[in-house]
């Protein structure tokens, strides 16, 4: 199991978030974030979880593997787990 988190600089409502994934599956991910950060499931993003800044050490010392935002978007990717938004079609 490989879970990846970025660092905490992504910021919304006054506070920097991390992204949090796996690059196995997201079983993974939805067991780590109930075991060690306590983030209520609901707080999924299709692919990941916001983790706010305050977590972040947590996160890590738990086992989530730091990496720069674009290593983790590569290995989610090449995991086949990153999930595309879809836009809504113009009227």
């Amino acid at each position: 199991m490989a879970l990846l988190i970025d660092t905490p600089v992504w910021p919304w409502r006054g506070r920097r978030w991390s992204h949090l994934v796996s690059d196995t599956g997201y079983d993974e991910l939805h067991a780590f974030v109930q075991q060690h950060l306590e983030i209520p499931r609901r707080a999924f993003q299709g692919d990941h979880y916001d983790v706010p800044e305050e977590l972040y050490a947590r996160a890590v010392a738990a086992g989530a593997e730091p990496v720069d935002c674009r290593e983790l978007l590569q290995r989610l990717l090449a995991a086949g787990l990153r999930v595309r938004k879809t836009r809504a079609a113009s009227s």
